[in-house]
């Protein structure tokens, strides 16, 4: 097949947000949708293969998800706890998590469309589950839903991308990979009466296989990720050290198409550009791509049900603040910033059983396990630990903690599914710092630690655009450009040092799809234009 030069709308960009604007362009009207990547098409999917596909959403309970899951029948569900997630509690939780800083209406738009969106998406062949293995605990027989988050897809990001790219041939968008987006030059042309502004044609300059080409489009979509496999940008942006974080997905969201849009089309910076989403991460694991077949599992995220100690053999966070959804994105920060940019994750025979086997089994990670906690520390000596002595310390003394706790709260109750209150802090005893939940003592043999550094997932800085179909917005003129549009890891403004687990997904295809839509539009009233140009001469 010839390259193609021309079409309605180009999108750059094969993850969640590039894949949600191809199919809502289509159905929106558009004649011709081109996606490029850069990547091969091995490489497909961007960031989205890499997640566990979980989607953050409004919805009224569980009767309002059974429709769109295939994972639960009659008897499953009715063992399900699984209470209604509102408006106001997922503003609450961007507003918490992002410190009030999230632009209101980006904010107003992910969360009012987000039910819709899911739906959308199921409709057009994304398979999704309830996330028993990640957001559940089962406890006397039932299952017990936890942190607002309840919605995954089938075989996590792997499933998502397959899904998509099928939604996507169906829909007859072409595909072209190894295709790098080199430049851009908004063409003024006609008039177009249904919009704002001068109507443009974009002429894309592109690489395709090492071969230079162009593409002529009515509108364009970036949706090509952020700089987080840039270690210059990581160091320029984020700051120092940060060059030392690991990629736990694609090696191709290297920025480009960020300094390019600046650069060229006089886009406007938006956003914690000194911030980004990062995670516990497998110390063992590639340093500067994810893993294809691994893929999300070398995430390690049960540190709510034990400690991390860092090589000093001190803790540096509060592991039971609040649910894994709300701190593991800035968690990965607070480990690049220990000494070595390691810790060890320890747990004892109470919670261990608890962790999610994907993450922990032994074909996924070093597990360093021993029968006393001197033992551990010798074992963890060998890999990085600088200070054993002060490693068995730290669990004396929080030990102590618990048990003082216990004796002043004899009523207090472990519950891994909701802020159980159980803690480090009593009047006998106090940490300087606490383990403000889930705090069990950790003094029950076997013994097990893990490794892990930091995994960089995104980053936060990206272009602003207009929060109702995501044009991107000009530096100079403050204004939307009229067929030019930012969606996914490259809109910025939506997040702040932290997120709530799933709202990036979810981010991806709100605004993905409402510019699709727009996109298409864009293209309908410019060939209405040409058209009644043609027959004015």
């Amino acid at each position: 097949m010839a390259f193609p030069s021309e079409c309605d709308v180009l999108i750059v960009g094969s993850g969640n947000a590039g894949f949600s604007a191809a199919v809502s362009a289509v159905q929106s009207g558009a004649q011709s949708v081109i996606l490029i990547d850069k990547c091969p098409e091995e490489w497909a999917g961007g960031n989205t293969y890499f997640t566990a596909g979980a989607y953050r959403t409004v919805h009224g309970g569980l009767l309002d998800l059974l429709p769109v899951v295939n994972n639960v029948d009659q008897d499953l569900a009715s063992r399900i706890d699984l209470g209604p997630y509102s408006n106001d509690d997922f503003a609450n939780d961007m507003h918490r998590v992002c410190m009030g800083r999230s632009d209101p209406l980006l904010a107003h738009t992910l969360i009012s469309d987000s039910n819709s969106t899911i739906k959308w998406l199921a409709k057009n062949g994304i398979r999704f589950q309830l996330s028993f293995n990640r957001q559940a605990y089962k406890l006397k027989d039932r299952y017990h839903f936890w942190g607002g988050l309840s919605l995954k897809t089938q075989d996590g990001g792997k499933g998502l991308v397959e899904d998509y790219k099928a939604a996507a041939l169906r829909h007859g968008v072409t595909l072209c990979w190894s295709t790098a987006l080199t430049g851009v030059d908004l063409q003024k042309s006609s008039p177009i009466p249904s919009v704002s502004a001068e109507a443009r044609q974009v002429k894309a300059s592109v690489l395709h296989e090492g071969v230079e080409g162009t593409i002529q489009a009515y509108a364009l979509i970036f949706a090509a990720g952020g700089f987080e496999a840039n270690p210059r940008m990581r160091c320029q942006y984020l700051g120092p050290g940060w060059d030392m974080a690991m990629v736990r997905g694609t090696p191709y969201n290297t920025g480009d198409c960020l300094e390019l849009a600046i650069r060229e089309l006089d886009a406007k910076p938006a956003g914690n550009w000194s911030g980004c989403h990062s995670v516990a991460w497998d110390a063992n694991a590639d340093a500067n791509a994810g893993d294809r077949e691994a893929s999300n599992e070398y995430t390690k995220s049960g540190y709510p049900l034990g400690l991390m100690l860092n090589a000093h053999g001190k803790r540096f966070v509060d592991e039971g603040v609040d649910f894994r959804n709300y701190t593991y994105a800035r968690f990965g920060k607070a480990i690049l910033a220990q000494p070595d940019h390691v810790v060890f994750q320890v747990w004892d025979a109470q919670t261990s059983p608890w962790l999610r086997e994907e993450e922990y089994r032994d074909e996924r990670v070093e597990r360093i396990t021993a029968n006393t906690l001197e033992e551990l520390a010798d074992r963890c000596a060998q890999r990085g630990l600088q200070n054993p002595d002060q490693f068995v310390a730290t669990f004396k003394e929080y030990n102590e903690a618990v048990y003082a706790h216990r004796r002043e709260n004899p009523a207090a109750k472990w519950n891994p599914a909701i802020r159980d209150g159980v803690s480090t802090q009593s009047n006998a005893k106090q940490l300087e710092l606490p383990k403000s939940n889930w705090a069990l003592a950790i003094d029950k043999a076997p013994f097990l630690a893990v490794k892990v550094s930091c995994g960089i997932t995104f980053t936060f800085g990206g272009l602003a655009v207009d929060p109702k179909d995501a044009r991107l917005i000009q530096s100079t003129t403050g204004k939307p450009l009229p067929n030019v549009f930012c969606v996914g890891e490259m809109m910025g403004g939506l997040f702040y040092n932290n997120y709530a687990g799933g709202s990036g997904l979810t981010s991806g295809a709100v605004f993905g799809r409402r510019a699709g839509d727009a996109a298409a539009k864009v293209a309908l009233a410019a060939r209405e234009s040409e058209g009644a140009s043609d027959k004015s001469t």
